[in-house]
């Protein structure tokens, strides 16, 4: 991870170096300007090339005992990262669980099934057959191969092996596109509720995020006048997760078009927008089609699509994911990767090759286990008081809205002030573990997965339920 830190160091630098040109290839770079919070401007911490820049690190780290210990040793990159909102909740949990106490965890972002046997078959062949070396940093040909042709069959999509870039997991794809383009003081807007690593990898770039507010009662659709208000001259990305975690909100073919519309009109300012559509959830919907965002018209050279097999194979171990996006893109990304990790393991690419072969019958029967769970959650949800819940299309998240539960009382006297205090409260007097929505940048939500067994499901569903029946105000 420091080296990834570094690398991002580097590509600012360049970036302020950068000639000027236009359109998606490239713009003229950005002077260093003011993050929105205050806190630092981006281009702080690098030095004038005398040095003056590094001395009141020195000096402070001089003022202390040890100076490999003092916070100044730490690269201000590094601070305009925010830690994670959840880790509270989390901490309590493993605490709960070394003392041996049972909790009934509906927090994994993770499925409940195993991957496809054939998978499991294909590791196993892999290992024994000595396919454990590098391959090319972008992955094998076969695998890339093996992409474009289900791109090109389930989402209509046209990509060559050379546009494909398999990467160590699609979080590193999400990231790699976000280096690649985003320089210092450019903006890139992220709806909200939003996954939590996204603003954190555009502030890692030097970029500064924008996010962009969705409600409930909008069913945490995105709309093609927020998108309009949010665009600016400085925009140069839109973070597009559909299907949505942690909402499980999908946009409709119709609500795609009306956004490329915004992003496309003559004289506006979403001309030189990028889009980076995360896509990893696409296989896991149910009354709304997925449709790809680079299928949409005049959105194909602009649109970097994120993909994997974590979600839909079951494979989050194998941390698997890829890129499909123009070759400009792609050749930058494969130099970010070649410098960070190399290749994704050979093993998992040689299983990911075998999950793509898996039949779309064997597949559908686990998303159709799914439905049922998302369908008894919201029954649930729906008898119990003070909760206003959109119905998620895809994913495996229930996003409810729990405000009308801030300001009362528990039994012990704790005051619910907000969505990590009722997940606290919840978690130590019911021994249940749900997300606070204060990590997904909306404060009046917490999410629950249905990626779990029935039994679990149905447990931490009953607790809730008293939960809430139990504070007073």
């Amino acid at each position: 991870m420091i080296r990834l830190w570094a690398l991002s160091l580097v590509l600012r630098l360049l970036s302020q170096s950068a000639a000027p040109a236009t359109g998606f290839i490239a713009q003229p770079a950005a002077p260093p300007r003011r993050i929105r919070s205050g806190t630092m401007t981006a281009s702080a911490g690098l030095t004038t090339g005398r040095g003056e820049a590094a001395a009141p690190v020195a000096s402070a780290c001089a003022a202390t005992a040890n100076p490999f210990q003092c916070d100044d040793t730490i690269s201000p990159m590094v601070k305009t990262v925010s830690p994670s909102k959840t880790l509270e909740v989390h901490a309590l949990t493993q605490e709960m669980k070394a003392k041996g106490e049972r909790v009934v965890s509906l927090c994994v972002g993770e499925p409940d099934f195993q991957p496809p046997p054939a998978v499991i078959e294909a590791t196993a062949a892999a290992a024994r057959q000595g396919v454990t070396k590098y391959t090319g940093v972008t992955g094998t040909v076969d695998l890339r191969k093996a992409i474009c042709a289900d791109l090109a069959r389930r989402k209509n999509l046209t990509y060559s092996a050379g546009d494909i870039v398999v990467a160590n997991g699609a979080k590193q794809a999400v990231y790699q596109a976000v280096l690649a383009v985003v320089r210092p003081g450019d903006e890139v807007i992220v709806p909200a509720p939003y996954w939590p690593s996204y603003p954190e990898m555009v502030r890692l770039a030097g970029g500064i995020p924008i996010v962009l507010e969705t409600t409930v009662e909008e069913e945490f659709l995105l709309t093609a006048e927020k998108l309009r208000g949010a665009l600016t001259d400085k925009t140069r990305m839109l973070i597009f997760c559909n299907p949505s975690n942690p909402t499980g909100a999908v946009h409709s073919k119709e609500r795609c078009e009306e956004l490329a519309a915004v992003l496309s009109e003559e004289g506006g300012k979403g001309s030189g927008c990028w889009v980076l559509a995360d896509e990893i959830y696409e296989r896991i919907t149910y009354d709304t089609p997925h449709v790809a965002f680079a299928t949409i018209p005049g959105m194909f050279e602009r649109t970097m699509t994120v993909n994997g097999f974590s979600k839909s194979h079951a494979m989050t171990g194998y941390r698997l994911g890829y890129l499909a996006a123009p070759p400009i893109i792609t050749k930058a990304v494969t130099t970010i990767q070649g410098q960070i990790t190399s290749c994704a393991s050979s093993i998992s690419q040689a299983a990911g090759l075998a999950a793509l072969a898996v039949s779309d019958e064997e597949m559908q029967a686990s998303f159709d286990v799914m439905r049922k769970k998302r369908d008894f959650v919201l029954k649930r949800l729906s008898e119990m008081p003070g909760l206003v819940t959109a119905v998620p299309q895809g994913a495996f998240y229930v996003f409810p809205d729990v405000s009308a539960h801030f300001g009362k009382s528990a039994p012990d006297g704790t005051v619910i002030g907000g969505p990590t205090d009722l997940c606290l409260y919840l978690l130590r007097a019911h021994s249940v573990a749900l997300v606070t929505g204060d990590g997904f940048g909306y404060s009046k939500c917490i999410r629950i997965s249905y990626a779990a067994s029935m039994e679990e499901i149905e447990e931490a569903l009953a607790e809730f339920d008293k939960c809430l029946c139990s504070l007073d105000g």
